[in-house]
């Protein structure tokens, strides 16, 4: 069986111990160990483990960005609902395996910063999606199917939030409660937020 190429080993390797023991604790030399290269291998695919983290949530975990981009140029035929609910499904899927890896930042102060930093340099970080999806909503409102007065970034940032909260508020609650599907849980956000904004 032929072995998958380097990146893709280090970007597996990177996933699964930022999964298992947090992105504060997964250290580039570990990655490396468990991908089966040197960690100067790593450091010719990926500048930092900053970079890396950004490639983890890029290419390992549920593709938010593409979705959100294709409708703010596109809304397509179907309706602003169904939109919104396939955006709360990919969203809550991404924030409850993102939650997990980006939670151990938050026990480090001086780490945090540092990521915040280069997460700045990079272009990039948690506020994208909610931007992204902010153009979404204009590009509705601009085509009449929401009212003119909505706030857009208000209902991005709402709908968002919830599904962050979903993977924060299960993952504090594993065994004591099962959670609402993701389907059930996108659809009735989806159809909250909208009586908020519809004409």
């Amino acid at each position: 069986m032929q072995q998958k190429p380097t990146r893709a080993r280090i970007l597996d390797a990177a996933h699964d111990l930022m999964l298992t023991i947090g992105l504060a604790r997964a250290t580039t030399k570990e990655i490396a160990k468990a991908a089966g290269c040197s960690e100067a291998a790593l450091y010719k695919h990926f500048a930092s483990k900053e970079e890396l983290f950004v490639g983890v949530l890029q290419e390992r975990l549920p593709r938010l960005g593409p979705l959100l981009h294709r409708l703010a140029e596109d809304p397509g035929e179907r309706s602003v609902e169904e939109n919104l609910a396939e955006i709360a499904r990919l969203a809550s899927h991404f924030y409850a395996q993102s939650f997990p890896i980006a939670a151990s930042l938050y026990a480090e102060t001086k780490l945090k910063r540092r990521h915040a930093d280069s997460m700045q340099e990079m272009g990039t970080g948690p506020h994208m999606p909610i931007e992204a999806l902010d153009a979404y909503l204009r590009a509705e409102r601009d085509a009449g199917r929401i009212d003119p007065r909505a706030d857009t970034f208000a209902a991005a940032s709402l709908l968002l939030g919830a599904c962050a909260q979903r993977a924060f508020a299960y993952d504090s609650t594993i065994g004591k409660q099962p959670p609402q599907p993701v389907d059930e849980f996108a659809a009735a956000l989806a159809r909250t937020l909208l009586a908020g904004i519809s004409r």
